[in-house]
């Protein structure tokens, strides 16, 4: 397996960068890397899992480092004599441009933004596949026969609730029962945009005259579950990182024999 892997992130605030902005370009070209990589692992998700993976890391309680995220969220065996990247100058490009996205992502979760309609709010980079598949002539979508379409934003919170699960200990209620309520409604929130769109669909995601491909009820789940990772980054931030019990053993007394194998006594010893 190809140890390189995204440098570690920070849980410190970042202020909101325009070259951190990724572009269209920017993120056809991500998707160009994760197609390559899939040639030589099945399992290497969409960009819109790893969007939603992203998110949780950035609320996570704890700084998830890359080298223990990275494996997890490809699947990737540690035995695997498979190199993960082709070389280390695609390894430098995707690390840079998830870096990138990363920091954009953190940016905007820590502004106080009062609606989802400003530019500067954390806009998650989701597809209408529905929508998509609509636009396409018939002929091409009766060539996709009738395998499921994900609904609008579920790969994204599939992604995120992926992340969560994979860390449990992370994403433990805290004491506090406020604060247990809070992540409780929260993740409640994301996990309904995993489920299913079976309401009537009355919108098109991204043109007005398109044909309807989300449901109304779809679109205020999906500004729900935004608003809910806004409540987890700052939750967890809030409470700070949990603090592991230290166990001391017995400590020997000052006549035992030291420990150490010296075959003195402690307090001549060790304990000196």
């Amino acid at each position: 397996m190809n140890t390189n892997v995204p440098p570690d992130e920070t849980n410190a605030r970042v202020s909101p960068n325009a070259a951190d902005v990724l572009t269209s370009a920017d993120f056809d070209e991500l998707d160009t890397l994760l197609d390559d990589l899939r040639t030589r692992f099945d399992e290497t998700p969409q960009w819109e899992f790893c969007e939603g993976f992203m998110a949780a890391l950035v609320c996570s309680r704890r700084v998830i480092p890359s080298t223990e995220y990275f494996p997890v969220l490809l699947e990737m065996d540690d035995d695997s004599e498979t190199p993960l990247f082709v070389d280390d100058a695609q390894f430098q490009r995707f690390s840079a441009l998830w870096t990138r996205r990363f920091n954009e992502v953190k940016a905007a979760l820590d502004l106080d933004v009062q609606s989802l309609d400003d530019e500067r709010a954390y806009q998650p980079e989701v597809m209408d596949l529905r929508g998509a598949i609509a636009a396409l002539p018939p002929e091409q979508r009766a060539e996709m026969g009738d395998s499921p379409i994900p609904s609008f934003a579920q790969i994204w919170a599939i992604g995120f609730m992926y992340a969560v699960e994979s860390w449990p200990q992370d994403w433990a209620p805290p004491r506090d029962k406020e604060a247990a309520k809070v992540l409780d409604a929260a993740l409640e929130c994301v996990v309904a945009v995993t489920e299913d769109d079976t309401e009537p669909p009355t919108v098109a995601a991204f043109e007005e005259d398109g044909e309807p491909t989300i449901s109304e009820k779809r679109l205020n789940d999906f500004a729900d579950a935004v608003w809910a990772i806004y409540d987890l980054r700052e939750l967890w931030r809030n409470i700070g990182p949990r603090v592991e019990t230290v166990h001391v053993g017995d400590k020997p007394g000052r006549n035992d024999a030291c420990p150490c194998g010296s075959g003195k006594k402690y307090k001549k010893c060790c304990g000196a």
